[in-house]
């Protein structure tokens, strides 16, 4: 027997990437973890060496992959192990978010925030809204480039 569509809907669970800053926002979530912090575990993580030298485009790819969501974190204005690689960041970002919203997603699927390497609590708080606000939105569909193929949820299984 077939599971009908309205049991897929309460069956699905959002697909989350975050792209974390290795100095600040990877070690805030591996604190997070140490310190047993519950959060959704809706989220699979990808250091970048600095929210800076991270490409745009890695979002376009993570959403055409089957994730349901982004985001992408790093050091606080000042903290930044490269200077000024976060504020680079955010202009970057800035730009990105525009062009998904001429693209028609909603801006609530691809968040970009600061976490330091001693807020483990403010990253389970961030991965819980984030998945929050995914999970009210609804599965991806706009960018997803093969939608009945299963995309990133199988390669992570």
């Amino acid at each position: 027997m077939q599971p009908s569509k309205a049991e897929d809907v309460q069956a699905w669970e959002p697909r989350i990437v975050a792209f974390l800053c290795n100095w600040c926002s990877y070690a805030g979530a591996d604190l997070a973890g140490v310190s047993r912090i519950q959060y959704p575990p809706n989220v699979w993580v990808v250091r970048v060496p600095c929210s800076g030298r991270f490409n745009p485009l890695y979002i376009i790819k993570a959403l055409q992959s089957g994730a349901d969501g982004v985001l992408v974190s790093g050091c606080h204005p000042g903290d930044c192990h490269y200077i000024s690689g976060n504020l680079a960041a955010r202009r970057k970002f800035s730009m990105i978010k525009d062009l998904l919203g001429y693209a028609g997603i909603e801006p609530e699927r691809v968040q970009f925030t600061w976490v330091s390497a001693s807020e483990g609590g403010r990253y389970a708080e961030i991965v819980d809204k984030v998945v929050s606000q995914v999970r009210a939105l609804g599965p991806n569909k706009k960018l997803r480039k093969c939608p009945g193929q299963a995309g990133l949820g199988a390669a992570a299984r």
